[in-house]
C-alpha cells in the first residue's frame, strides 16, 4: 500500500497532470447518449420541419421508449424515430401472420379455405389469440421466415416455441409490411392486399385506438394494435395503420414500451398520431 490507495484503486486509476488519481471507470464513461431525434424528409416544402417539430413536441413529456415511422406516398414524406429498435411484437404480428398465409397460398395457387378465412377474420378484427396460435402452428417457422425474406423484413425475428407475441419487430420492418399491403408488388397479390386491408378496416370499435386517432373525415382507416405487459419494460403498446384520402396515402407505425399502464401507452401513440394527421391534412 502507498499513499493510502489500494492496489485495486491503482489498477482502476489513471494519473493526470497534477498526479491526482482519477478512477478509470469515471474517466472512461462517455457522456449520456443523446436522446434519438425525430428525422423527417419531404418533397413538400416545409412539411418535414413541421412534422419533426410536432412529433418531437408530442413526445416531449411522455415516459417510456417510443419508436415512430411515417411514410406518405403522395408527398414522398418520411419520418422516423428509433426505426431500428426492437420491440416485442404483441398482437401487431398478426398482420404478418395473415400476410404469410396469403403469400404461401399464392405460391401454391390456392384460395384460403373457409376455416382459414374464419381464423383470419377473428385474428385481425378481434385480435383472437387462439386463432393466431392455430395459424402460426399451421404455417410453421420455415414459411414465416420465408415470407419475411421475400418481404425484405430482415430485422424481424419470429418468437420461438410458439410465442408469436414475442416476435421481435422494428418500425423499419412494420413500415415495409404496410407498404406491401398498400401498394402493388410481387410479394402479395392485389386480392391478398385488398383482403388484409378489408379485415384491418373491420377491427372492432374497442380496438380502433392508436394510429387512427385524429384522422380526418373521409380518410379510410386500416389498423392493427398490440398490447402486452411483462415484468421488464412494463406495457408494450403498439399501433400500425394505413390511411388513404384527402390527397394522401400514408402509413404510421408507433411502437412503445416502458409504459406504466396500457392506457398510458395508448395516449402516447395518439399524441403522435394526432399531429401527423393534422399536419398532412394541412399540407
Amino acid at each position: 500500500m502507498t499513499s493510502g490507495i489500494s492496489r485495486r484503486a491503482r489498477v482502476l486509476a489513471v494519473a493526470v497532470g497534477t498526479g491526482v488519481l482519477v478512477p478509470l471507470v469515471a474517466a472512461a464513461t462517455p457522456a449520456a447518449a443523446a436522446t434519438p431525434a425525430v428525422t423527417c424528409t419531404s418533397a413538400k416544402a416545409g412539411l418535414a420541419t413541421k412534422l419533426k417539430n410536432d412529433i418531437t413536441a408530442a413526445l416531449a413529456t411522455r415516459k417510456g421508449t417510443v419508436a415512430v415511422g411515417l411514410y406518405d406516398r403522395s408527398t414522398n414524406t418520411t419520418c422516423t424515430l428509433r426505426a431500428g429498435s426492437a420491440y416485442d411484437s404483441a398482437s401487431v404480428v398478426k398482420v404478418t401472420v395473415l400476410a404469410t398465409l396469403l403469400w404461401d397460398a399464392k405460391k401454391t395457387g390456392r384460395y384460403l379455405t373457409d376455416r382459414e378465412n374464419t381464423l383470419a377474420k377473428a385474428m385481425i378484427t378481434k385480435s383472437d389469440n387462439a386463432a393466431t396460435s392455430t395459424l402460426w402452428k399451421q404455417l410453421g417457422l420455415t414459411k414465416i421466415k420465408g415470407f419475411l425474406t421475400a418481404a425484405g423484413m430482415t430485422q424481424t425475428k419470429p418468437g420461438a416455441n410458439g410465442y408469436w407475441g414475442l416476435t421481435q419487430i422494428t418500425v423499419t420492418d412494420e413500415q415495409k409490411l404496410l407498404k406491401l399491403i398498400t401498394g402493388t408488388n410481387a410479394v402479395l397479390s392485389d386480392n391478398s392486399r385488398a383482403y388484409i386491408l378489408k379485415l384491418m378496416g373491420q377491427v372492432v370499435s374497442s380496438q380502433r385506438w392508436g394510429t387512427p386517432y385524429g384522422v380526418p373525415s373521409g380518410v379510410t382507416v386500416a389498423v392493427k394494435n398490440g398490447w402486452l405487459q411483462r415484468s421488464t419494460y412494463g406495457w408494450r403498446v403498439h399501433s400500425v395503420g394505413a390511411f388513404k384520402g384527402g390527397g394522401h396515402d400514408y402509413m404510421i407505425t408507433v411502437l412503445t414500451h416502458g409504459n406504466s399502464t396500457m392506457n398510458y401507452g395508448i395516449a402516447t401513440i395518439q399524441a403522435v398520431a394526432k399531429v401527423i394527421h393534422r399536419d398532412l391534412a394541412a399540407s
